[in-house]
């Protein structure tokens, strides 16, 4: 759980929105948006270019197979609306960062937002587990059965630790926009 989170509006504000440095504001962007572009642009062309086989062969791992591509398109539409909301608008429209307030007020009484954020938090959790152990599965590094079982508690182990971390940090801000 994110320690600005539980601190409460001034951490918050200071941890997210304020940048020690002009260029790191463009640095965060570029290390962050850009890979996330092309790695939205290469999963929808994966997206596009396969097909599931999950009803006809009813394993586990082809479930997974189906499950990444949901959560890659619930977290191409959750990281949009986040991004518009939260970033964007607020600084190009309204000409200031989203306070503190704002986003903790709206977690906690309205309730679209706060589903929208643990179903955005559960499909980051599981796309960014799932991905990382299909990726050590296609570079080569999980080939024998004992690897591919060690990279999946991995992914299992980090799974669930961003999830109690991301479910963590909404439900400060929801018990902060309780004493709003």
């Amino acid at each position: 759980m994110s320690t600005a989170t539980t601190q409460g509006g001034p951490a918050w504000q200071t941890a997210v929105t304020e940048y020690p440095h002009p260029l790191a504001e463009g640095v965060t962007l570029t290390v962050v948006l850009l890979p996330l572009v092309w790695h939205t642009v290469w999963g929808l062309g994966r997206i596009f270019q396969t097909r599931p086989n999950y009803p006809r062969y009813g394993y586990f791992a082809n479930l997974k197979f189906i499950l990444q591509r949901l959560a890659g398109l619930g977290l191409l539409a959750f990281l949009g609306a986040h991004l518009w909301l939260a970033f964007l608008h607020p600084r190009l429209v309204e000409g200031h960062v989203e306070p503190f307030a704002d986003i903790a007020h709206e977690m906690h009484f309205h309730m679209p937002t706060l589903v929208v954020y643990v179903l955005g938090v559960l499909a980051i959790a599981y796309h960014l587990a799932n991905g990382i152990q299909t990726a050590m599965m296609t570079w080569g590094a999980a080939v024998t059965k004992a690897s591919l079982r060690k990279w999946e508690l991995l992914a299992w182990a980090l799974f669930l630790l961003m999830l109690v971390m991301g479910w963590g940090a909404i439900y400060a801000l929801f018990r902060a926009g309780a004493q709003l």
